[in-house]
């Protein structure tokens, strides 16, 4: 799909000049004649490119006017602004008013060109930055309203403006590698890259490469982790895959802020802030011998704690929202209504945690299923998991009927409990019970209160 650039000049000549020079170059264009055309083909369609004369029909600051409605409608659009009565105060106001260049009449072509050819450049950039982040689980927002994630959020912003290295702990798909962005993303860090060294992703003999560089024969230098996340933040995800021989080299550039690439002579100072992330726990794997002690301290100045999805329930309904708002987005497609009280979704143990439900949604929206029904086929397909009702035949049907009604509403109480985060008076509210009541019959139950 080709860019199109919007022309207002009120102008004749200037409008050809620059029609024809813009399709020449590859680009599609609309033109308008004066201020209420330019209005009008705005408001029909944000251009991704527009070219503005400061001075119209309507007064002095028409084209400011019009800059300030696109970058109101949408702050990426490019704006180049020209005027044949340009002065400094002129320029000035209109950058301030979010303009990308600002062209003196007579303009030189070329030069034109380019303004529009970075312009075209800083769009995509723009562009490919939030599909990227879209295309994150998360797109950066740690949802739900469980203790855990509460916790967490109120972590985040107390260690974001810290220096301080931190280990984050967590199961595999719960969110360590988000965590970690939202820290730097929140961090006077955060106009530098954001730099991810996966641990277990990588060939045994390719660590210290990928962490430290390689000064080559033919003089080039291939750049590692250290050097690309200098004055950033680098990840190291599941540190503890990393070798004893590079665990020793890591802790002494925290010691000393300085290593040598492979091959190379000299010492490369760094300024890195170094966050870690771990599914195994690493006190055992100390124990077991296979991380050094005196490194965990080192990492470990503050630490997250991130629980399994299955230990909070009450986040489940909020994920599902997000991530088929989310999908939906991404996808240009009809969002899905899915039933945030599924039983298949409540009882399933989401051993994958939050990443394996984001593909479930995802799975499900690709799908399309025209009706609820549908709907909870796939949920249920995908997670192979046995609804209610068949469990309940399967096991309950060989005891007598007050110990399968005991049996079932221990479970259903559970999820429930689990479900609002231990919260009673919630519980009792969506199951149609007293609060007294509820607290009695979970004492006769022997349910454990967590709230």
């Amino acid at each position: 799909m080709k860019i199109e650039i919007l022309i207002v000049d009120d102008n004749a000549d200037i409008r050809n000049i620059l029609n024809e020079l813009i399709i020449d170059a590859g680009y599609q264009t609309r033109v308008a004649a004066n201020y209420a055309q330019a209005l009008n083909e705005i408001d029909k369609k944000i251009p991704d490119v527009a070219i503005l004369d400061v001075k119209l029909d309507k007064g002095d600051n028409d084209g400011i006017q019009l800059l300030s409605h696109i970058k109101s409608k949408n702050t990426d659009v490019p704006v180049i602004m020209i005027s044949g009565h340009a002065n400094i105060e002129m320029a000035i106001n209109s950058l301030k008013h979010g303009a990308f260049e600002f062209v003196e009449k007579p303009f030189d072509q070329a030069r034109l060109l380019n303004f529009i050819k970075r312009a075209v450049e800083n769009l995509s950039l723009k562009t490919q930055n939030k599909e990227y982040e879209n295309k994150l689980f998360s797109s950066f927002d740690l949802i739900g309203d469980s203790k855990n994630i509460s916790s967490i959020r109120d972590q985040i912003e107390k260690i974001s403006i810290t220096e301080s290295r931190i280990l984050i702990n967590g199961p595999s798909g719960s969110g360590k590698e988000l965590v970690a962005r939202k820290i730097h993303k929140k961090s006077k860090r955060n106009t530098k890259l954001f730099t991810i060294l996966n641990g277990a992703l990588l060939d045994s003999n390719k660590y210290e490469l990928e962490l430290f560089g390689e000064e080559k024969s033919d003089g080039s230098i291939s750049y590692g982790a250290l050097e690309k996340a200098n004055k950033s933040t680098l990840l190291i995800d599941q540190v503890s895959e990393i070798p004893l021989d590079i665990q020793s080299k890591i802790l002494r550039v925290i010691t000393d802020q300085k290593f040598k690439r492979i091959n190379g002579s000299t010492d490369i100072y760094v300024d890195v802030r170094l966050i870690c992330s771990s599914s195994k726990d690493l006190k055992k794997e100390i124990e077991l011998g296979n991380f050094r002690e005196d490194l965990f301290h080192r990492i470990n100045v503050l630490e997250i704690n991130i629980k399994p999805l299955k230990e909070r329930l009450s986040d489940i309904p909020l994920l599902i929202k997000y991530f088929s708002k989310k999908i939906s987005e991404n996808y240009n497609i009809k969002e899905l209504d899915i039933d945030e009280n599924n039983s298949y979704i409540l009882n399933h143990d989401w051993d994958g945690n939050v990443r394996e439900l984001r593909n479930l949604i995802e799975r499900v929206a690709i799908l399309q299923p025209n009706t609820k029904e549908k709907i909870s086929s796939i949920i249920k397909e995908s997670l192979k998991f046995d609804d209610i009702k068949e469990k309940t035949e399967e096991n309950n049907l060989s005891i007598p009927l007050k110990e399968a009604r005991e049996k079932f509403e221990k479970e259903y109480l559970s999820v429930q409990l689990k479900k609002f985060n231990g919260n009673i008076s919630k519980t009792a509210n969506f199951v149609g019970m007293e609060r007294s009541a509820l607290h009695r019959k979970l004492k006769v139950l022997g349910i454990k209160e967590f709230n």
